[in-house]
């Protein structure tokens, strides 16, 4: 079990109540296992061989090197934090009455910073680029306000673009809580799923189309999507899409759209790359910028310091024999070594899965609920997990392999900490 140091001045610490015999504190913010810190073995390393690399996806020139120090981190939790006060409750906004009765037997009384701000210019019909961290409410900063746009014009039409399968199923599943008794329709566009089931879904009438690029692109060649009948369209997680490698198909996309439409641009970070995007897409759009600070304050981060010659896979399964450890999203670098470390945590006696590329839609879907139900302790990913999902109550993100860039940091453990509540984020180290 960890306690943390009372110490409040310098970096989060956690120390042991009674050391076990697999790993024990080797100083301030460190674990090590067997005495001495040096590095993992590949041969002992449950699936990822060797040093980590910092290639980026699929050992591209993406990667970085982060500084050990920027995974150590304690969370923010004084009464003297200052509140977010917004400007508005729900009920102010301009809504339909159907749909503040939905936002009503949702639970929704006030709104996040992103919301507070975006939704009264995304109602005026205005350009909009919503910077925010994750997990701070992006996806009904712009659903609401567009439920409202199609309930006072039955024939608007909406495109929602999204980097992942699950992420599109999510904001799908979100639209139709809020929308329920609406007679509003959408179809979720993704691959992996059923290809004659999607074209099928869209012969008849539809209002959101929520999707990947990929299958967008591939619906779009075939003709059963025509964007020019769309006058709103939603680029969320656009950094993610841009490191996953789909400018081309945001571009062809954008390229098809109308002139005279409403762009909604979401986004976690603002690069250069995002920021020439941004100039492409949209026009005199509002800056809405929330992004106080690159980590959530809700999450206590620190690195689990493995030493020379000990396994990985040991160190792991003391951890999560913790009581502490209850609801554990663990990311690995690569899809074999996800699929791998899951497999030996089943052999270990763990209620385990993964999530990852080469694993169909159906068994990362059947996964995902389990984790989301707490029908199981674990689910190990690879960075298809790190944007944009809301799972409820994960206690700790585990960094089994180092991330590429810290911007993948930043998305893996925002998987913790959500809303008001605290999490834990600890990151296998050399």
């Amino acid at each position: 079990m960890y306690t943390k140091n009372t110490n409040t001045g310098g970096s989060s610490r956690f120390s042991t109540h009674k050391p076990s015999s697999s790993f024990r504190p080797s100083g301030p913010s460190r674990f090590s296992r067997g005495g001495t810190s040096s590095g993992y073995r590949g041969g002992n390393s449950g699936g990822f061989r060797g040093r980590p690399s910092f290639g980026g996806r699929g050992g591209g020139a993406r990667g970085e090197n982060i500084n050990h120090a920027r995974f150590i981190n304690k969370a923010i939790i004084t009464e003297e934090m200052v509140h977010f006060v917004p400007e508005h409750k729900f009920q102010d906004f301009v809504f339909e009455p159907s749909l503040k009765q939905a936002i009503v037997t949702k639970g929704y009384l006030l709104p996040t910073p992103i919301q507070d701000r975006a939704i009264p210019h995304v109602l005026k019909g205005t350009d909009v680029v919503g910077i925010a961290n994750t997990g701070t409410g992006k996806t009904a900063a712009f659903l609401l306000p567009l439920i409202n746009k199609v309930l006072l014009n039955r024939k608007q039409q909406v495109l929602i673009v999204v980097p992942t399968r699950e992420l599109a199923i999510q904001i799908d599943a979100e639209l139709k809580t809020f929308a329920a008794g609406m007679r509003m329709y959408s179809v979720c566009c993704v691959g992996g799923a059923s290809l004659s089931r999607q074209i099928n879904d869209l012969r008849y009438q539809y209002n959101f189309i929520i999707g990947t690029p990929g299958r967008l692109k591939d619906l779009i060649d075939r003709k059963m999507i025509f964007l020019k009948e769309f006058n709103t369209i939603v680029l969320d997680e656009a950094d993610r899409m841009l490191d996953m490698g789909f400018v081309n198909d945001m571009r062809a996309v954008m390229a098809g759209m109308p002139k005279d439409r409403q762009t909604l641009f979401f986004s976690a970070t603002l690069s250069s790359e995002i920021e020439k995007l941004i100039h492409e897409f949209l026009k005199e759009p509002v800056r809405i910028s929330v992004k106080t600070q690159d980590t959530s304050k809700n999450v206590d981060q620190d690195v689990v310091k493995v030493a020379r010659g000990a396994n990985k896979i040991d160190v792991l399964h003391d951890l999560l024999n913790q009581k502490e450890f209850s609801k554990v999203l663990i990311f690995g670098r690569t899809k074999h070594g996800v699929e791998k470390l899951s497999g030996l945590l089943v052999q270990k006696g763990f209620k385990a899965d993964s999530i990852h590329g080469d694993k169909n839609h159906s068994r990362r879907q059947k996964a995902l609920t389990m984790f989301k139900n707490n029908q199981m302790q674990v689910l190990v990913a690879t960075d298809v997990a790190a944007r944009g999902l809301d799972i409820a109550d994960v206690s700790h993100v585990i960094n089994y392999d180092i991330p590429a860039t810290y911007d993948d940091y930043v998305h893996r453990i925002g998987r913790t900490g959500r809303g008001n509540k605290k999490g834990k984020a600890l990151t296998f180290v050399e």
